[in-house]
């Protein structure tokens, strides 16, 4: 088999960055986290673990490659 046709998986799972809703800090997690993140300054909840992908409590969501 050619290496032009097999397929490689990419991971589902990824580094996202989130901003705290209260403060406005900034902090980067696994999307797939399994314990529950709290902002470092304010201890608000960011990110809650569901078993999957986690639930995130933030704001501004995005990617971190």
């Amino acid at each position: 088999m050619k290496t032009s046709r097999i397929h490689i998986p990419e991971p589902r799972s990824s580094f996202i960055s989130i901003q705290c809703p209260e403060c406005g800090t900034s902090r980067v997690v696994f999307s797939a986290s399994t314990s529950k993140i709290n902002c470092e300054k304010c201890n608000t909840l960011l990110l809650e673990n569901t078993g999957g992908h986690a639930k995130i409590h933030g704001t501004n969501a995005s990617r971190v490659d």
